[in-house]
């Protein structure tokens, strides 16, 4: 047995300290726990033999980066880790079937908030690093760590930081572990990520709440008029209405859409299990994984207004809000889209209200060119670690620093991650798939070696 396998249970039991600290960054009340979950982060990275580990503090309520290094391997590569420790809050907590901050292990599945996204990722890199410090002394390569806690709503101390082109993030490549892969057994790398715009739209009509029986008819109602404006966006059929958006976009290759048509896929399991859905909705005559992976979308989160408590209250209410995002491909932009978003809730606004798209956060596309051998090196690490040849994708998701590094460090991100589509990210239940855990740790100090030979 290699120091992996010895240290299997071991891993484990790490994995389920840090899943234990409830580092929700959306929540102010879990400020403190946003410190626990870094510091924890710190003190492994020590642990594993990293020479530097240390939180970088930001201004105001940002929640500190962990940043670590290990440079001893003169004239090698230089490897950036990243990942993020925040998670999403666990609601609806009734659907989960063990509490989402007490790790429970239920088959070959651990469940909890956090636990492929991205904490178990997070924590994959760092053992991985552990394991060859520990048996070798050294690195193949010289590696750095760069964690944040704010990934999950928006990530702007990190991308404050990495926009100053601090000497001490200089690196050949990123490697980020925040994806999936496309079918348990079969590696994966991911090269392309649509951007994000998330929004707040607030719609106001009069400046009090109004009884629906003396003023209705006459008065304005803010919640049929978001409601009009939402469906200006979108038709029916899924077609994005708002003018312009689609001007940019560029279809994916021939060799692109032929590698994903060989993918092994089942449309019905993807439609009834893993989404829990009676059909497949979007752009007529778009294939599917075109539509998630390589077209814009704008999808509605929430809406928010009047009154819906339990029993009757006839009020016309004087202000509604809605949540919206847009998610954007290669060759869009987040200011343009925003100007083109912003126009076309201006045009659809009716008579009476006043209507205010608010930018919550936003992050760009990426689409990363799949040959270079930081990349070529990741498929073969994968190959040898899983016994299949490694298949290439796009995300449909959001990582928002890949773009980051591209655009102001000028590195690639090799995008290798080991969840898998039914690990409920952001939902009740979130699970990590342990032999993906455990083979991941390997995987990734495998890729070490090679890219130091």
């Amino acid at each position: 047995m290699n120091y992996y396998e010895q240290h299997q249970a071991d891993f484990l039991e790490g994995l389920k300290t840090f899943l234990r600290i409830p580092s929700i960054s959306t929540l102010s009340e879990n400020k403190p726990d946003m410190r626990r979950a870094a510091e924890f982060a710190v003190n492994e990275l020590r642990a594993a033999g990293m020479t530097v580990a240390e939180l970088i503090e930001g201004e105001g309520e940002s929640n500190p980066l962990v940043y670590a290094e290990w440079l001893g391997a003169p004239g090698k590569p230089t490897i950036l880790f990243y990942g993020h420790y925040d998670v999403q809050p666990p609601d609806p907590l009734d659907e989960w079937k063990s509490p989402p901050f007490e790790p429970e292990v239920r088959g070959d599945n651990i469940y909890a908030r956090g636990a492929c996204d991205d904490k178990g990722q997070v924590y994959i890199q760092i053992k991985a690093v552990e394991g060859l410090l520990k048996t070798a002394g050294k690195l193949p390569v010289n590696v750095k760590f760069l964690l944040e806690g704010e990934e999950e709503t928006g990530g702007e101390h990190i991308e404050a930081y990495v926009k100053t082109r601090p000497p001490r993030l200089k690196a050949d490549a990123a490697v980020v572990c925040d994806t999936e892969m496309f079918a348990p057994e079969l590696p994966t790398i991911c090269v392309g990520l649509r951007g994000m715009v998330y929004y707040e739209l607030f719609v106001q009509g009069a400046d009090h709440d109004l009884h629906s029986g003396v003023y209705g008819g006459a008065a304005p109602n803010p919640i049929l008029a978001i409601a009009e404006i939402l469906c200006a966006l979108k038709d029916r059929a899924g077609r994005i209405q708002v003018p312009g958006f689609y001007d940019s976009v560029e279809p994916p290759s021939a060799k692109e859409r032929a590698a994903w048509a060989s993918l092994p896929f089942d449309e019905k399991e993807y439609t009834e299990k893993e989404m829990g859905a009676k059909e497949l909705v979007g752009e007529p005559g778009v294939p599917l994984f075109e539509r998630v992976w390589a077209r814009p979308t704008v999808e509605i989160h929430g809406i928010r207004g009047g009154f819906t408590g339990e029993g009757a209250k006839t009020v016309i209410p004087a202000r509604a809000v809605a949540k919206i995002s847009t998610r954007l491909v290669a060759s869009q932009t987040v200011d343009a889209s925003v100007k083109l978003m912003q126009a076309a809730v201006k045009a659809a606004c009716p008579r009476g209200v006043t209507a205010e798209l608010k930018v919550l956060h936003a992050g760009e596309p990426s689409l990363t060119n799949p040959d270079n051998p930081f990349i070529h090196a990741a498929a073969e690490a994968l190959k040898e670690t899983f016994g299949k040849e490694t298949v290439y994708i796009r995300s449909g998701g959001s990582i928002p620093i890949v773009g980051v590094f591209d655009r102001y460090l000028g590195i690639p991100s090799v995008m290798m991650g080991f969840g898998l589509p039914d690990d409920n990210l952001h939902a009740p239940n979130e699970k990590f798939h342990l032999p993906n855990f455990y083979r991941g740790i390997q995987a990734v100090a495998r890729y070490l070696e090679i890219l130091g030979r």
